[in-house]
């Protein structure tokens, strides 16, 4: 299963890998579809710190910034449980300002954005498998409980 599993996560990785350094390279061309989920993220980024740059080309670019750093990580395996869950909190917003099909103007539109929006749902869908894969070795929860049944049991 090892091979499947590096295969798998070089593949989920490299998409963000793509995605991502788009993202930050040329944030402009993402701006008026992110916008509708920026200007909802601004107010509460400026209640926490208005030094927080939080304007849509750089809330853009972190997210990219993110995302290539998430999916180097994944497809490396150098750490692919955190940055599976990473990646998936990075899909929400892109999924979200990118392909509103609720919003649609146009049939043509609808179903291009409600296919983009199901594809990543799979996506979200296998980074969640990706982010609790413990490649057949107990996860640490288990490890814990299992420490301390077993002090338990002692006694």
């Amino acid at each position: 299963m090892a091979p499947v599993r590096g295969i798998a996560r070089a593949l989920l990785g490299g998409v963000f890998i793509f995605s991502g350094a788009k993202a930050v390279l040329r944030p402009e061309r993402l701006v008026q579809r992110a916008r509708p989920v920026t200007d909802r993220v601004t107010p509460l980024l400026n209640k926490v710190d208005e030094r927080i740059p939080a304007n849509a080309e750089t809330l853009i670019r972190v997210n990219g910034a993110a995302q290539v750093t998430g999916g180097l990580l994944l497809a490396s395996g150098a750490a692919p449980r955190p940055a599976a869950a990473l990646l998936a909190g990075t899909l929400i917003p892109t999924t979200v300002a990118g392909h509103p099909f609720w919003a649609a103007q146009t049939k043509a539109q609808y179903d291009t954005d409600i296919v983009q929006f199901a594809k990543n749902l799979a996506i979200f869908g296998g980074l969640l498998l990706a982010a609790v894969d413990t490649a057949g070795s107990p996860s640490v929860g288990w490890r814990v409980r299992h420490y301390l049944d077993s002090r338990t049991s002692d006694d």
